[in-house]
């Protein structure tokens, strides 16, 4: 065991992880930073997942061990099964019923151990017309009305990378929900199914969005809405040197801040900004303002400002930043600077504790620790069982 390893608020939480890609593996992520003990059980043949890369630094697998084992042969799938007896979690992320058609379902595990956690993570969740379709982030967050609402007016729709869909809809939630039945587990006894669907996610971080669309107040024309774009005090600039800043400045206090920074407080042509009717001159006057001076000039003008601004950094300067040093947000771990765990906890912090694990590297250790002989071990990785 590492030195850091059994600390956190999830310590003593054992999570099986059935191998994934992307939104599984940031829930088991998320599970691990937080002191719980995760065991990876990889394929045993590489997996055309479309990801390629050195699995070494696939830091979303940071925090835990892994054992490949081949789920196609029966012995494989029996290990699978003596491991699930002693979890309290288990997550997988295929496609519906595929766990079920290996005797490894829910039903199949929590007749084994009926305290088991069975998280599932999909797309399109485990029932309805499109359960069985192949998928993707973009995907997901297209009918969900998520996709439509992000991009600029008269443009088409811009996918937020896959922090909507994958992590923020789905592996959070996930996440979340696997915390809140061990919670429950407690009280009952009995483990439970979480359908951590995608979709599901995904749409109830639109709450804020259906709650103005029934208001009336949010366009569902792109780019035409206070936080999509639609005011020219919240939005993005281009600056002299082809960076970007940010301003946010919705309240009127912090609005009269941004027009004093940036000299147009006294030109007698800026309206009242309750008037749509002067929004397009005060955008064309705020466009022109930034790009007067460099991105950098921007910051050293806006010190001190309450005008909400802030630049707009790449994933490089970001690590650089004073905010984000200061907090230590980005650490070096294994050799690798990285996120450190969010949230933050007062008394049992998350730790990193271990690098991401190549699939298979500690095989041999966690069956020597579920009690099988050398013998066994051994025939079993001669037959391809594990690996």
């Amino acid at each position: 065991m590492n030195a850091n390893e059994g600390t956190g608020p999830l310590a003593g939480v054992k999570v099986l992880e059935l191998a994934g890609i992307g939104p599984s593996p940031f829930c088991c992520m998320l599970l691990a930073d937080m002191g719980a003990q995760v065991l990876r059980v990889d394929r045993t043949a590489p997996a055309d997942v479309g990801l390629p890369g050195d699995p070494a630094l696939d830091l979303l697998n940071r925090g835990r061990r892994s054992i490949a084992v081949d789920l196609k042969q029966e012995e494989g799938r029996a290990i699978v099964k003596d491991l699930a007896a002693q979890a309290d979690v288990l997550v997988e992320g295929f496609r519906p019923g595929v766990t079920e058609r290996l005797g490894l379902g829910p039903a199949d595990l929590q007749a084994i151990n009926p305290r088991l956690v069975y998280g599932r993570m999909t797309g399109w969740g485990q029932d309805g017309p499109l359960a069985q379709a192949a998928g993707h982030d973009i995907n997901y967050i297209a009918i969900t009305g998520a996709l439509d609402a992000i991009g600029p007016r008269g443009g088409a729709p811009v996918p937020p990378l896959n922090l909507v869909g994958d992590f923020g809809g789905g592996a959070l939630y996930l996440a979340f929900g696997i915390v809140c039945a061990l919670l429950e587990a407690r009280q009952s006894g009995r483990g439970q199914v979480v359908d951590g669907a995608i979709v599901d996610g995904t749409a109830h971080l639109m709450t804020a969005i259906f709650g103005r669309l029934a208001a009336g107040t949010w366009s569902l024309e792109r780019g035409e809405s206070l936080l999509s774009g639609g005011r020219p005090w919240y939005g993005v600039y281009e600056t002299r040197d082809g960076r970007y800043i940010s301003v946010g400045a919705i309240e009127k206090r912090f609005y009269a801040d941004l027009l004093a920074r940036t000299g147009l407080a006294q030109d007698p042509d800026i309206l009242d900004r309750a008037d749509p009717a002067g929004w397009p001159l005060l955008k064309e006057k705020l466009r022109a303002v930034f790009l007067t001076r460099t991105r950098d000039e921007w910051v050293a003008a806006m010190d001190g400002s309450d005008a909400c601004f802030a630049p707009v950094l790449d994933a490089q300067e970001a690590k650089a930043h004073p905010h984000m040093k200061a907090r230590a947000i980005h650490v070096q771990a294994h050799g690798v600077v990285q996120p450190a765990p969010a949230p933050r906890l007062s008394r049992t912090p998350g730790v990193l504790h271990r690098p991401p694990p190549l699939p298979g590297q500690h095989t041999r250790e966690v069956l020597r620790e579920q009690g099988y002989e050398a013998a066994r071990i051994e025939a079993w990785l001669g037959r391809g069982v594990v690996k």
